[in-house]
């Protein structure tokens, strides 16, 4: 019994210090990551269009209806395995991906994740924030990238 009441008084003795050194921004049980890693998802550059076959996008201003339709059911089919629309889950969110990324990079990151890994930095930091988890290449066509592409646009009206 005065075991048990030695230990309980250890436990919260400790439990008390580590929490007021949390508090002092000295010492925390959750896992911090550092701010190149909370910024990779959050990063707006709307000049690199990745490594890949993409090189030119040309959006109209107007959104493709029909092409988005396609690019939802790919994108359902495809993507939601990894990826959830207004949250994150093994990969980013995609709503306002295009407020952040250029098109050319987007469809880029969709046709040659590997390549994007291999050489583009943002890519990579990606890849850190979330945990080491690659994109999987779903061997998805440029047509099928371009129609994901306009789905996206409609995730921002």
């Amino acid at each position: 019994m005065k075991y048990r009441l030695l230990v309980l008084v250890l436990v919260t003795i400790l439990a008390f210090q580590c929490k007021q050194k949390e508090v002092k921004g000295e010492f925390s049980f959750a896992k911090k990551e550092t701010s190149e890693h909370l910024q990779a998802s959050t990063t707006i550059n709307l000049e690199n269009k990745g490594v890949g076959p993409i090189d030119s996008v040309t959006i109209s201003e107007a959104i493709d209806v029909e092409m988005a339709g396609i690019g939802k059911e790919l994108y359902a089919r495809k993507c939601t395995a990894c990826h959830k629309i207004g949250s994150t889950f093994i990969g980013p969110p995609h709503n306002g991906i295009l407020e952040r990324r250029t098109p050319e990079w987007v469809m880029n990151m969709i046709l040659n994740p590997e390549g994007m890994l291999q050489q583009d930095s943002l890519a990579k930091a990606l890849f850190m924030e979330f945990g080491g988890q690659l994109m999987t290449n779903q061997h998805i066509t440029e047509e099928e990238a371009r129609a994901i592409l306009e789905y996206f646009r409609t995730l921002d009206h």
